[in-house]
């Protein structure tokens, strides 16, 4: 007689394997089953992460671009708000071609700031805006409604947007 006696994952010389049968088969393939769920969850999670990282990061490289020169653009602007003082200057004691050039610096710059992506806040007449306008004065006007702009004391700029200097007004209110 042989005494052959099959270890677990074998076969034994009718075929028969060493795994579990019945309901231990089953219970192998329902953790099975849950491990591989667990993996397949897994799996989307890391994906899903994945993009997100990349939408995030994709931001954050549009922003370095658009907002790259801000620095560079806020030192531009006091070279503006010079060349216009110069040129109202120059109107009170004329200098013809002093004035001339100071007005053709100051268009080739305000070019500049446009192709740039900077823009000009120039509210005069329109309602504050206290996230775009610094309010200097407060000056009583029976002639506008409360919270006007009457005049600009120093324009504002924005970049791609984003505001960069507010403009600096004087506000109506309603008389006392």
């Amino acid at each position: 007689m042989n005494d052959f006696n099959p270890s677990p994952g074998t076969q034994d010389p009718a075929g028969n394997s060493g795994a579990p049968a019945g309901p231990d088969l089953a219970a192998a393939l329902a953790a099975a089953e849950a491990k591989a769920e667990e993996n397949r969850n897994s799996y989307v999670r890391a994906v899903a992460e994945f993009e997100n990282f990349r939408k995030r990061t994709d931001r954050e490289i549009e922003n370095a671009r658009k907002f790259a020169v801000e620095r560079f653009a806020q030192e531009l602007v006091s070279v503006g708000d010079a060349l216009e003082a110069g040129i109202k200057a120059g109107t009170a004691t004329p200098g013809p071609a002093l004035l001339e050039g100071a007005e053709a610096t100051l268009r080739q710059l305000q070019r500049a700031f446009e192709k740039a992506g900077m823009k000009v806040i120039d509210p005069a007449g329109q309602p504050f805006d206290p996230e775009w306008h610094e309010a200097m004065v407060a000056q009583e006007s029976s002639e506008h409604p409360a919270n006007t702009v009457l005049s600009v004391i120093q324009k504002g700029y924005s970049l791609n947007g984003r505001l960069l200097r507010p403009a600096r007004v004087v506000v109506s209110k309603a008389p006392g």
